[in-house]
């Protein structure tokens, strides 16, 4: 089922409350929510709901889905984090903050859409919620600590020693940005010698879609093949001329390859609606 028109929905701003704080979330076909499963998006290392820019919308008028998005804590309009990511921080996602927001929306299942670390969290959150999640989509996600994957984020620090690079995150994610501390929270937990053993290894049982551009500066296909292995089915889809935001990038071949991969599995996904208010 499509949206009416070409017109995308709008969406509608929603406050949720979790142990650590408020988060900010959005969502748009909201009247839908309830007859097909959702999909909610977990965003990058920098994201937010604002850094998505309008691909929400164009996910729901194309998949014909309600589409959440939220800042996680520290990120965007969410409130501030007051600390430093521990090691099992995308482990942590789950319980954190995505089941809060499942429960504010009154959704019993959803698809998990997640775009770099997000796609960890959402490879994370399926393995520990199997009732909660009915699929997952991953985007550029990294499965391990790859010496490229390094590389990126260390060529990133350089890039954002510049404060012009610094304010132009403060614009999406304010004080938190301006301290700092969203940089460091991506920068100082990735290159920290603790964190590299950390690795995906959960196994799925339910349909994953893998998306990875093939110019992809933060990770080689390696990590979209160790994903793919881990669901039940998995599919994978590389893209040509495509680094690391191909709902970006790319967006003419997301949106219906996203599209042809929930049709595929709609009996898995849709056998149980979402129920609440």
């Amino acid at each position: 089922m499509e949206h009416d028109n070409n017109e995308t929905p709008p969406c509608v701003a929603q406050w949720v409350d979790t142990d650590g704080g408020r988060l900010h979330a959005c969502i748009w076909h909201r009247e839908v929510a309830h007859q097909r499963t959702p999909i909610v998006m977990l965003h990058d290392s920098l994201g937010s709901v604002e850094l998505w820019r309008d691909f929400p919308a164009r996910l729901a008028l194309a998949t014909g889905r309600a589409v959440v998005a939220y800042d996680r804590l520290g990120f965007g309009r969410s409130d501030s984090h007051g600390g430093t990511l521990g090691k099992n921080f995308i482990a942590q996602e789950c319980h954190a903050s995505l089941l809060p927001v499942l429960d504010r929306f009154g959704l019993e299942r959803a698809i998990l859409f997640g775009h770099s670390v997000g796609g960890g969290m959402a490879v994370a959150a399926a393995a520990q919620c199997a009732a909660r999640v009915a699929a997952v989509v991953t985007e550029s996600a990294q499965a391990f600590v790859e010496d490229r994957t390094l590389d990126g984020v260390r060529q990133a620090r350089r890039n954002f020693s510049d404060p012009a690079q610094v304010a132009r995150l403060a614009k999406y994610h304010g004080d938190q940005a301006r301290s700092r501390w969203v940089l460091d929270a991506w920068i100082d937990t990735w290159l920290a010698p603790g964190y590299a053993n950390w690795s995906l290894d959960e196994k799925l049982h339910c349909p994953l879609l893998a998306l990875h551009g093939e110019r992809d500066e933060f990770g080689s296909a390696l990590h979209p093949q160790r994903i793919v292995a881990l669901g039940a089915p998995g599919e994978l889809l590389m893209l040509d001329d495509c680094g690391h935001v191909p709902h970006r990038q790319q967006m003419a071949i997301v949106l219906p390859a996203v599209q042809a991969f929930l049709q595929r599995h709609a009996a898995t996904i849709d056998h149980a609606r979402s129920t609440g208010a």
